[in-house]
């Protein structure tokens, strides 16, 4: 944690933000990771990876910056901005992934609110501060993401793409007739024979959380499947208090367990964190029974629009899965690319070299587990951003 974490920032970091055809004034705060994750609990826009518990573990050698931002003495919305060091101390640059978000997405000046966080991050940082400030935006539910369209118009440059970035996300503020509806027909199909199976769905308590990790374990080992996830965090997601901490679901089979989910469920966006089922589940069709069953506790126990199933690391039988679960009624959008933005020619370059080495070590990486590992290899061709599409 940054020694100034807790501190209020200098009034010279109040920005004024231009965003459409007025003027936004915000005051920016940086606060400590506790008070970090008190607040942000009740953000539309809070997702696991803006929160402090989540970040420390899951980048233990970056530190930690989390800005809240105030219109009017109200919060509107913040970013964990994450400081990266740089190799043999050549600089810092600043980190910001799937941020910044609002307090309230159904704000009427919404959007004008995100960029003018982004503003005030970008003439602190970059302005000021002399690093380079990259920003990962979300996929947007909607077919052009304004976020991403409105800072490329502020400067910002596109950078790196991820190279499977389609996210699948499931609509959940409609009926159990129009959801089974909207289903592709294999999935319906498939759904209705699991239902017929003699399966039984329970929300679990946190304590059962061993028993997932034992199931977890045999399904990585079992499918040959390289885990690029963040499971390591598991433990500290748990210990969080509501409504942080993820839900944990179970399926069983004449009472035993042969599937489990564990669901990020705070905010407008639920995410699919992890799944596990045993080699008695897909006979029985029991990850089509979990997931019908979650989606619909989710509707109905929390505040939720959208369930986010992730991605498919490249895997064509994941996407034939998630694609149709989302049906006619959800939506997969891609994850932007990265977006960079410095003002200091020095901090432009190293920047720019070190996400470009990044890149090349991951896929250098990917290509060598791939030749030597036994475990399955992904299947779909790699996606191709189509700057038009926005």
């Amino acid at each position: 944690m940054s020694d100034i974490a807790g501190e209020m920032m200098q009034p010279s970091r109040a920005e004024i933000a231009a965003a459409g055809d007025s003027a936004i004034a915000l005051a920016a705060q940086q606060v400590t990771g506790g008070e970090w994750d008190a607040i942000i609990g009740s953000f539309d826009e809070v997702c696991q990876e803006q929160m402090h518990a989540f970040a420390s573990t899951r980048w233990p050698g970056v530190s930690q910056e989390p800005v809240v931002f105030q219109r009017g003495g109200t919060v509107v919305g913040g970013a964990l901005v994450m400081i990266q060091p740089l190799p043999v101390g050549m600089g810092r640059m600043a980190v910001v992934k799937w941020a910044p978000m609002l307090a309230s997405a159904s704000a009427p000046d919404a959007e004008a609110l995100r960029l003018a966080m982004v503003d005030s991050l970008a003439k602190d940082y970059s302005e000021k501060r002399g690093m380079m400030l990259s920003v990962l935006l979300h996929a947007s539910a909607s077919e052009i993401n304004k976020g991403y369209v409105a800072l490329r118009q502020r400067g910002f440059v596109r950078g790196s793409t991820l190279l499977f970035p389609n996210r699948y996300v499931v609509r959940l503020r409609i009926s159990d007739d129009e959801l089974r509806r909207s289903f592709h027909q294999t999935w319906r199909r498939q759904l209705n024979k699991a239902e017929k199976s003699g399966l039984e769905f329970a929300r679990a308590e946190p304590e059962g959380i061993e028993t997932f990790k034992t199931l977890y374990a045999a399904m990585t080992e079992r499918k040959q499947f390289p885990d690029h996830s963040a499971y390591e965090t598991l433990d500290a997601l748990m210990a969080l208090d509501e409504p942080l901490r993820p839900e944990l679901f179970f399926v069983r089979h004449e009472g035993e367990i042969v599937a489990g989910a564990l669901v990020f469920k705070a905010g407008k966006r639920a995410v699919y964190l992890y799944g596990a089922t045993n080699d008695k589940a897909l006979p029985l069709r029991a990850g089509y029974f979990l997931h019908w069953h979650v989606i619909r506790w989710l509707r109905d126990h929390t505040r939720a629009e959208w369930y986010d199933l992730g991605g498919t690391d490249g895997f064509q039988g994941l996407h034939q899965f998630k694609a149709g679960m989302v049906g006619t009624a959800g939506v997969i959008r891609p994850v932007p690319p990265v977006l960079n933005y410095a003002t200091s020619p020095w901090a432009w370059f190293i920047g720019t070299a070190a996400f470009t080495a990044r890149d090349i070590l991951q896929h250098t990486r990917r290509h060598i587990d791939a030749l030597r590992s036994t475990k399955a290899r992904p299947d779909q061709e790699p996606y191709v951003w189509d700057e038009s599409f926005k």
